[in-house]
């Protein structure tokens, strides 16, 4: 595996971690919006776990593909207004 490829799947997978971790879900869990939140950061938790999976199991490419489109998910949710995050965080395109 080249460090290149290592290192990106490293900080990808940080990333969404540490991003899942700084969303918190805005509306409440029983409203449409709430659920769609709770929906983003499962999606995303999922893609997680699959890239952790893949990696375990010697795949980098697809684990990274994994950490990229859960924080894609996360990302997304997050400039629809569906999280709150940290003012001082540089995780999220807001």
């Amino acid at each position: 595996m080249s460090a290149d490829l290592e290192e990106k799947t490293d900080r990808y997978e940080r990333m969404l971690a540490d991003a899942l971790d700084a969303a918190d879900p805005r509306p409440p869990a029983d409203t449409p919006l709430g659920a769609a939140a709770v929906d983003v950061a499962e999606m995303a938790g999922s893609y997680l776990e699959d890239g952790r999976h893949f990696r375990a199991n010697g795949d980098p490419v697809n684990a990274l593909a994994s950490y990229s489109y859960g924080y894609g998910w996360l990302d997304a949710g997050v400039r629809m207004g569906l999280f709150a995050v940290p003012d001082d965080t540089d995780l999220f395109t807001t």
